[in-house]
């Protein structure tokens, strides 16, 4: 039987495994599918656009990884702190050439989409989940529980919210004491689930 992961805030020199494990945990997700249609190349865009999401949170301080008994990161949780759930203006215009890269054609479907997870997002003060992935190979294994009993711990009482487009993960959220807070679609992408933990 293995022993439970060891979770741990993320350093810059995990940069490089936390965007693999993302990218591989996200590869059937049903917005990022949308987004990425092409099976193909997916793997790629998706390791491109972690990176882009990594980039921007500079130092990973806020990050939480989970590191096996073998010393590997088998999965992460991105977290953004009250009050910076959503990037500067200047940082995205910063990012504007990564966004070409990572989504080329698909940009418009990007930032509309983008758009109306700005327009749906909480603008009470909370902990925001922004992605939570596990390894495939270590997926079932309790791991993503861990890490959001982690970052629920570090969040001390306050409130915490997150979206998803997978419908097996809101019974997941749910047993962790996650409400859904409302339910809606932006053009023919995949339905997401808006949910929120605490407060009232």
């Amino acid at each position: 039987m293995r022993t439970p992961p060891l979770i741990r805030l993320a350093t810059i020199a995990d940069r490089p495994a936390v965007i693999a494990v993302l990218a591989a945990a996200f590869i059937d997700d049903p917005a990022l599918s949308w987004l990425y249609p092409d099976a193909a190349s997916r793997p790629a865009r998706l390791a491109r656009f972690f990176g882009l999401i990594t980039n921007a949170d500079a130092r990973l301080d806020l990050a939480q990884v989970a590191v096996d008994d073998d010393g590997a990161i088998i999965g992460a949780a991105l977290w953004r702190p009250p009050g910076q759930w959503s990037l500067p203006v200047p940082t995205l215009l910063m990012a504007l050439p990564r966004l070409v890269g990572s989504f080329g054609f698909a940009l418009p479907r990007a930032l509309g989409l983008m758009g109306a997870m700005d327009h749906q997002h909480d603008r009470r003060p909370h902990w925001y989940l922004q992605f939570i992935g596990v390894a495939p190979a270590a997926q079932g294994r309790g791991v993503g529980g861990a890490l959001l009993r982690a970052g629920l711990a570090r969040a001390a009482g306050q409130p915490a919210y997150l979206e998803t487009a997978t419908p097996s993960n809101v019974g997941l959220y749910q047993a962790h004491g996650f409400g859904v807070r409302n339910e809606w679609q932006h053009a023919d992408c995949p339905g997401f689930w808006s949910m929120w933990h605490g407060g009232a």
